[in-house]
């Protein structure tokens, strides 16, 4: 079944450390899996506790109800959303 251009998966570019780029993929050589499908559970099974931590609680509450509203940024690019974090930790 081929899907719609509304519904086709996006694909995001990560960097991560190398330990974490070996670790993910003997997962997927020892299982038989794409390293993709991994991240993709991985992401969805965190989505909704990163929203919960980093969303205003009326943007959740859209969210939750279905409702996705669109991006803030116009620009195309995102503020990074661990920045304090990192910059706390140096």
């Amino acid at each position: 079944m081929r899907r719609k251009a509304e519904n086709k998966l996006k694909v995001v570019a990560v960097r991560v450390d190398p330990e974490i780029e070996q670790r993910l993929r003997l997962l997927a050589e020892v299982t038989g899996r794409k390293q993709s499908f991994f991240l993709q559970q991985l992401i969805e099974s965190g989505m909704g506790a990163m929203e919960e931590v980093w969303l205003p609680p009326a943007v959740l509450a859209q969210v939750r109800e279905g409702v996705l509203p669109s991006p803030l940024s116009t620009s195309g690019a995102t503020s990074d959303l661990f920045a304090d974090l990192i910059d706390q930790n140096t």
